[in-house]
């Protein structure tokens, strides 16, 4: 086996390795968003006016899959331990660990790729992964502390300086990483939260509730009233975790100067969305306002990810025919960029060391590539700079602006 042989055959089983690890991650994940999403659901429609014999708070009828399902729950526990208590847990903690096992084979060993921009902050492998560890475990302990502190008892005041933190935490990620690890830091980031509320709060007070139980106790009913407030926190921090874990497959999101803005407001994004579900489950009314709101907030966002291109009287962009792209005036000069900045990886026979074939099979190293590609080399490295990852390959800002000059003129 030659050398050659032997390196390709490793980048396979790692490519492979990845993909099977973010498909435990998709899998797991679903599992946990959606019974998460369910019982907040069932929680707040819960019938709580009826007076049931069984001594349960609330009940609720729902019907699904052909059958009938008769639901009750108890405020604090129900007088007996039940032999068949099923626990839902491991969901949260197999999401957690498959998203850290893709942190570490996709950031922490490309981390010359896609964790470091030296543009950002010329950081040594180490000290990335230094900071990334260390930024996800102060995550947690300062989330805890505050949730136990006197300002955990407000819970608007909770949520607001909770907010706060999350807004620090994305200026600061998007200070010291790459633009798409900056915002894939940050979903990690209130991941771990999430995780470590279930793994550290939510189960171990259950616990405390079974155990009272079987010792024949009363089971105290603060540990129910603290594992719901950090179950509610997790609600409103979902949506957003998906966004962040979604945003390095879109440029527009993570390579912009305001990326940090476009962070925050995808949690107050979270927030007007859960709030209508919530309104809606609890019978409260459906708060269509939320919707409007969500909108509104999606178009700034829109508008930050491309702010610093405003132009008078710009035209929209549309999609022009492949040889006005080529009649360009600038086309040739933007061949000799494309060829000398991105080529090197995106080739049928890549040379850029490490790299053993074309990234997600996008060949850049023919006029017929360039040009069937002239919107994502648009996007990515003249509007954004997603690409070349980390400028690795020295990209001008005058090159990116030829860039932009040439689609937009071949649209214009």
């Amino acid at each position: 086996m030659t050398k050659e042989t032997y390196m390709y055959d490793l980048a396979t089983i790692g490519a492979w390795l990845e993909f099977a690890v973010r498909w435990l991650h998709v899998i797991t994940a679903i599992a946990w968003i959606g019974s998460s999403f369910y019982f907040i659901a069932l929680d707040l429609g819960l019938h709580r006016d009826r007076n049931l014999a069984s001594g349960a708070d609330g009940e609720e009828w729902q019907v699904h899959g052909g059958g009938f399902y008769h639901i009750q729950k108890y405020l604090v526990a129900p007088e007996q331990m039940p032999s068949d208590l099923v626990w839902f847990k491991w969901e949260s903690y197999w999401t957690w660990i498959s998203g850290f096992m893709l942190l570490i084979l996709v950031y922490y060993f490309g981390n010359e790729f896609y964790l470091i921009d030296p543009n950002v902050m010329d950081l040594k492998g180490w000290q990335a992964i230094g900071i990334s560890v260390l930024s996800l475990g102060f995550g947690w302990v300062a989330y805890d502390y505050l949730c136990k502190s006197k300002l955990g008892e407000s819970t608007t005041g909770l949520m607001i300086l909770l907010y706060l933190v999350l807004v620090g935490m994305a200026y600061f990620y998007t200070s010291v990483f790459s633009g798409r690890a900056a915002l894939l830091h940050l979903g990690a980031f209130t991941a771990t939260i999430m995780s470590a509320n279930v793994a550290m709060i939510i189960i171990p007070n259950q616990k405390v509730v079974v155990a009272d139980l079987i010792a024949g106790r009363k089971p105290d009913p603060k540990y129910g009233k603290i594992a719901k407030q950090r179950s509610t926190h997790n609600n409103y921090l979902t949506l957003p975790v998906i966004f962040m874990m979604l945003s390095n497959h879109y440029p527009l999101a993570f390579a912009s100067e305001y990326n940090w803005i476009i962070a925050s407001l995808v949690f107050l994004m979270g927030v007007t969305i859960r709030h209508f579900f919530n309104s809606m489950h609890a019978r409260k009314g459906r708060p269509y306002w939320a919707w409007a709101a969500t909108a509104i907030i999606f178009i700034i966002i829109m508008g930050l990810s491309t702010a610093p291109l405003w132009k008078e009287g710009e035209d929209t962009i549309t999609t022009g025919s492949l040889n006005r792209f080529i009649e360009t005036e600038h086309y040739a000069e933007v061949e000799n960029i494309v060829r000398g900045r991105c080529s090197m990886c995106h080739n049928e026979d890549p040379f850029y060391d490490g790299i053993l074939w074309a990234p997600k099979g996008v060949r850049l190293d023919s006029q017929a590539h360039i040009v069937r590609n002239a919107r994502a080399i648009y996007l990515q490295a003249g509007v954004s700079h997603a690409m070349p990852p980390a400028s690795m390959s020295q990209i001008t800002e005058d090159e990116r602006a030829l860039i932009r000059d040439w689609f937009e003129a071949a649209n214009g």
